[in-house]
């Protein structure tokens, strides 16, 4: 029986991938001693960063070797295993991780964001039965292709791995709270600001949950909906907490609650330094290190990058578990076109619908 191999691409790489043949994939050097393990006959399950699904499986026919002939752009990837395709799908007929929930043992129904951290490099072992499952997938997908649209920019996303020297250097100094920011900026941003966090609550209750906004913004509106005005709009949060980690909870932007429990919570970030929503998630995991709350940045494509330097500068890595593993980002962009694309069956939708929609803000490997 082979073993089985997580092996990731982005979609850029995929594509490099497939466009030089499909007969050799490739790893950083740092991952030589995983890739000497891998034997012949072995499977590789092929897994698209961004856009989160299995697109396809590679059986090893050549072990691994070291070689710098070009096949992708951005990086050589030296440690090589040569392969033949098993399955290869296209983006939008790929497996979504999401879809296997109730299969792969690397989902934790306790802890909902864990099973991202089995998804961050590669090549890594599977368990023989998570591999089997990820080939019947594979092969009811081949057979029963289902057409799925892919947001183009997490398809294009450039690796985060490869931005890691930005990470490590891109520092930036937050403003006071109190400075201003300038005159020009503010329509925008409390346009947007305000037009994001009404679509968050609207959405939040149109599922089923009870929603909060950030204390100071309850008496907002959006076109002429007032927020309290939402059948779901809660005036009070729970009170399980000390009174700091209440404090912090009540000015967190949107928050979904079922009951007395927190489902999920959003800070929306269009203001220049992105970072006073991250000091309240980061307050909020210093405080409550047990707390399994999946926490969401929501900002303009544009912020994107900014977003990404500053959950992963050195405050926020030291954390535990870090703010990168606990904080996924979700852009404006695609959260429009996903309100306008689901609007007919939001009432039918579970919580983790917003895995997919979001990315994970880890670095990660993908060749």
């Amino acid at each position: 029986m082979p073993d089985y191999w997580l092996d990731l691409f982005s979609g850029r790489t995929w594509e490099e991938f497939l466009q030089a043949g499909g007969e050799v994939s490739g790893f950083r050097e740092r991952r030589w001693a995983a890739v000497s393990r891998i034997k012949v006959g072995d499977v590789l399950l092929c897994y698209m960063t961004g856009v989160s699904r299995f697109v396809g499986a590679l059986e090893v026919i050549k072990p691994g070797y070291r070689d710098t002939s070009p096949i992708w752009d951005e990086e050589h990837f030296p440690c090589r295993l040569g392969v033949k395709a098993l399955l290869t799908l296209t983006a939008e007929t790929a497996v979504p991780i999401l879809e296997l929930r109730d299969r792969l043992s690397i989902f934790d129904p306790d802890r909902q964001n864990a099973w991202t951290g089995r998804v961050r490099g590669s090549p890594s072992r599977w368990k023989a039965a998570d591999g089997e499952a990820v080939m019947a997938a594979l092969r009811e997908a081949t057979v029963h292709p289902v057409n799925r649209p892919v947001d183009r920019l997490k398809f294009e996303q450039r690796p985060k791995a490869l931005r890691a020297t930005k990470l490590k250097t891109d520092v930036t100094i937050p403003p006071p709270d109190d400075e201003p920011a300038p005159s020009e900026a503010e329509p925008r941003e409390a346009t947007e600001h305000t037009e994001i966090q009404w679509l968050l609550l609207k959405l939040g209750s149109d599922i089923g949950f009870d929603v909060w906004a950030a204390r100071g913004d309850r008496n907002r509106e959006w076109k002429g909906h007032r927020f309290t005005d939402l059948a779901k709009y809660r005036t009070q949060l729970p009170r399980q907490f000390d009174e700091a980690t209440n404090r912090t909870i009540e000015n967190i932007d949107v928050i979904w609650l079922k009951g007395n429990s927190i489902v999920s919570a959003f800070e929306i970030e269009s203001t220049t330094s992105v970072y006073s929503g991250l000091l309240r998630m980061s307050d909020l995991i210093a405080m409550q290190p047990n707390l399994n709350i999946p926490l969401y940045i929501v900002a303009p494509d544009d912020r994107r990058s900014r977003v990404f330097s500053e959950i992963n500068r050195p405050t926020f890595a030291r954390l535990s578990p870090p703010l990168s593993r606990t904080c996924r980002f979700i852009a404006f962009s695609s959260f429009r076109e996903w309100i306008n694309r689901y609007a007919s069956v939001l009432q039918y939708l579970r919580p983790d619908f917003l895995m997919e929609l979001s990315e994970s803000c880890e670095p990660e490997e993908a060749s």
